[in-house]
């Protein structure tokens, strides 16, 4: 082990990739690492060859320490192999979240500054539309690379059949090295590329802050790689030699079949999840799985009931791509809404707009800071602007308001920024107006999000037509499928003369927000207009 003066700072074996990987390989190379959805597996030993294979054709590609690299794939084999190639050989894991086209995609590829990206075949044909940037090799999974002109496309089997040997390190691979940049979903502005080093992936599902997650566990890895409830989970587990259960996405029918299939101990339930599960017929199978617990966030008013009825620990936690779970509850909270009481090793504070702390009870907007360095993001990629203004006075400001009981448990508010989450997935209400008023009949737009009858926000846009113009809901939609993720559709449309403005011509959001869904709000799932979701890999299905 490498020592360190400070005890809090793990040694590179404790937390960087490369080492760990060698080191469980060694130990426990029969051990079973992860298991995925068809049945097939990787043991510690299996891993270790094949994420040595993965960095040594990277390394063919022209990839060298401290590159960056788009990873654009669904949950599977590939996509854990460009993860943990590339941070063998000591590259930047950048993954894309896989519903981005036009200039989402555009933003991320330009602000990578990656020369290579792994791409799934039902994806790429998406690049021909967008500036490439630097961008000038694709590794494409799944199908026959398609032909694209200012681009080199290469079968994954480049990555299997590199025919040399992995090239040295230049220089050992330390814990403060960034791990990977893992957008967000750019709530007042275009997404920010959130820099992470291995010791805040480690902290941010370590020991420190689930000290209950053990090497005996096995954590069903149901969120998307792009987001750190796929990517940084599934680290976790390999820092303590445990295993994962790798699926392709949540799916309510066969989420029980699931767990016993690939034996998972441990889930986390994002947004509607859980009460999608809470909403299934009692059955025979609500006892028959090795489930021990799972996470629910947010945490619901019926969590004792879901967690009687299906014999698990429920959790709850507070945490976002840029911090580390600072905030986490007991086993089985009693009180409803709350996102637990600040861990170990973390100083939370509630603060108003000059950083002052406001009295228990009151609302304010959550800052961070850790013992550790390094334990949290430490910039956001080519935006120093952005990266002053959240870390200011010497703390991450978290954007998000909660309130304080006199005992320390902390109760999500709102959002002080303009994002709207819709069934686990984070809306720029920027990113969204920005498409919504490219339509040649809309002059101005505010997303805003509504209620929804299964939890979390439904999105409503409300425009106001351009001069001489009609906005007809149907058509914008129908514009819009072209243009943004699906999750990022719509439900409700409004049409308004006029936004309402304050006296500095900012449209006053909070007005519409009260409004909520008025008698001339028109409703795509009351009119039967359905949107499609892309299934990369699979059938298209309803969104």
């Amino acid at each position: 082990m490498y020592g360190y003066s400070d005890p809090r700072l793990p040694s590179r074996e404790e937390c960087v990739l490369r080492p760990l990987v060698d080191h469980w390989a060694s130990e426990t190379p029969g051990e079973v690492f992860v298991k995925f959805d068809d049945g097939d597996e990787w043991t510690y030993a299996l891993l270790r060859d094949l994420v040595v294979k993965s960095a040594t054709g990277f390394q063919t590609l022209g990839v060298e320490q401290g590159d960056h690299v788009l990873s654009w794939l669904p949950n599977g084999p590939e996509a854990l192999r460009a993860f943990f190639g590339l941070n063998y050989m000591g590259a930047v894991y950048v993954p894309i979240n896989t519903a981005y086209k036009a200039r989402l995609l555009e933003h991320v590829i330009e602000n990578s500054d990656a020369k290579v990206m792994v791409a799934h075949a039902d994806l790429v044909g998406r690049l021909k539309e967008v500036d490439l940037a630097k961008l000038e090799k694709v590794v494409v999974v799944g199908g026959e690379p398609p032909a694209l002109k200012g681009l080199e496309t290469l079968e994954f089997s480049v990555l299997d059949a590199s025919g040399g040997a992995l090239r040295p390190l230049g220089r050992p691979i330390e814990p403060w090295d960034t791990q990977s940049i893992i957008y967000t979903s750019g709530t007042t502005g275009p997404s920010k590329g959130v820099l992470s080093s291995y010791l805040h992936n480690y902290t941010s599902f370590g020991p420190e802050s689930w000290a209950f997650i053990n090497r005996e566990d096995r954590f069903m890895i149901n969120l998307p790689m792009f987001h750190i409830g796929g990517s940084f989970i599934s680290y976790a587990m390999l820092c303590r030699g445990g295993s994962i259960a790798m699926v392709r996405a949540f799916d309510t029918d066969t989420f029980w079949r699931s767990v016993r299939e690939t034996e998972s101990t441990a889930v986390f339930l994002l947004g509607v999840m859980g009460g999608f599960l809470a909403k299934r017929p009692p059955s025979a199978e609500d006892r028959d799985h090795p489930l021990r617990l799972a996470f629910l966030v947010p945490l619901t008013e019926n969590s004792e009931e879901f967690s009687s009825r299906f014999g698990i620990d429920a959790y709850t936690l507070f945490n976002m791509t840029e911090i580390s779970t600072p905030v986490i509850s007991e086993a089985n909270p009693r009180k409803a809404g709350t996102c637990g009481r600040a861990r170990t090793g973390v100083e939370v504070r509630l603060v108003d707009d000059n950083d002052c702390e406001v009295p228990v009870g009151e609302v304010g907007e959550m800052i961070v800071r850790t013992d550790r360095p390094w334990a949290m993001n430490h910039g956001y990629y080519k935006n120093a602007e952005a990266t002053a203004g959240a870390w200011r006075n010497g703390w991450f400001h978290t954007g998000d308001a909660f309130r304080k009981d006199a005992e320390g448990n902390f109760y999500f508010v709102d959002r002080t920024k303009d994002a709207i989450r819709r069934r686990g997935e984070n809306i720029s209400s920027f990113e969204l107006e920005r498409e919504v008023t490219a339509h040649p009949g809309v002059r101005e737009a505010a997303a805003i999000p509504v209620p929804s009858e299964l939890g979390e926000d439904d999105v409503m846009v409300v425009v106001a037509p351009a001069p001489d113009g009609t906005v007809e809901p149907p058509a914008l939609l129908e514009f819009l499928e072209e243009r943004v993720a699906y999750f990022m559709v719509p439900r409700y449309v409004r049409i308004l003369p006029e936004l309402p403005k304050t006296p500095t011509s900012k449209v006053q959001k909070h007005v519409l927000r009260e409004a909520g869904v008025t008698e001339d709000t028109w409703d795509r799932e009351a009119e039967g207009v359905r949107v499609k979701r892309e299934r990369v890999g699979r059938p298209e299905a309803p969104g």
